[in-house]
């Protein structure tokens, strides 16, 4: 756990369920300050009321694809004397079931990009001041965007776009850690709204998949591409292995 001289804050955005309310949990109990958002203010304030027990959590309601609202967290971000960490992690899936690509409607392909790749850069770009010497930068990613899958061209292309953007960003900043992390198939809504009527029990939780993004937040890996699945917790001095 952290000592009050090694606090850090983390930006977490769709932390309201799945894998970014599963992060908030894990990093509340290392001792993070979180900084929290999502679409869904009432879900948002739920969490919010659970993690500020055991430690400070500030969460605002809104969309990342909003200007405005990317502004709101870089205040945040600045009112907590830096951060240490961006998770980018919410997203849009698309059409439910995934169209092939002759039938995908363009105008919804557009709010995809707009949501997987211009909003996660945008976020970025409000708190790039704010991001203290070697911030840790997670873009959440998927195998969808280096595995050809029948259905999945929107939202593989955009995740596509997301890890090149992710790539040029390591480059252009290395005094920054840039991590793309697919973290696998798992058991959340976004999930089973790309499967809908399917039984997906059979998939880990997000849970699982929480001492992987531990490891790259508080170990020492270089920038780059990662898949949780084969990325081991991380052990800090002190702790047991």
């Amino acid at each position: 756990m952290q000592t009050k001289q090694q606090q850090r804050t983390a930006l977490i955005t769709g932390a309201s369920r799945g894998l970014g309310l599963a992060l908030a949990r894990g990093l509340a109990r290392r001792g993070w300050n979180l900084i929290l958002t999502a679409r869904d203010e009432q879900r948002l304030r739920s969490v919010r009321d659970e993690l500020s027990i055991i430690t400070h959590v500030a969460a605002v309601g809104g969309d990342v694809t909003t200007p405005g609202h990317r502004h709101a967290l870089a205040i945040l971000a600045r009112g907590h004397a830096g951060l240490d960490a961006v998770i980018n992690n919410a997203g849009a899936l698309g059409p439910s079931p995934q169209p092939e690509l002759f039938d995908y409607p363009l105008e919804i392909l557009a709010k995809v990009f707009e949501a997987n790749v211009v909003a996660p850069l945008g976020v970025l770009q409000a708190v790039r001041d704010e991001l203290k010497p070697g911030a840790r930068i997670v873009n959440v990613t998927s195998d969808a965007a280096v595995n050809a899958y029948v259905g999945w061209g929107g939202y593989g292309a955009s995740k596509a776009a997301l890890e090149q953007l992710s790539a040029v960003l390591a480059a252009e900043n290395p005094s920054l850690r840039v991590y793309w992390v697919d973290p696998g198939d798992m058991r959340t809504d976004m999930h089973q709204a790309a499967f809908p009527g399917e039984d997906i029990s059979d998939r880990p939780l997000p849970e699982v998949r929480v001492p992987a993004f531990i490891n790259l937040l508080e170990g020492d890996l270089p920038s780059g591409r990662y898949v949780a699945a084969t990325l081991g917790p991380v052990v800090m001095e002190g702790e047991a292995a």
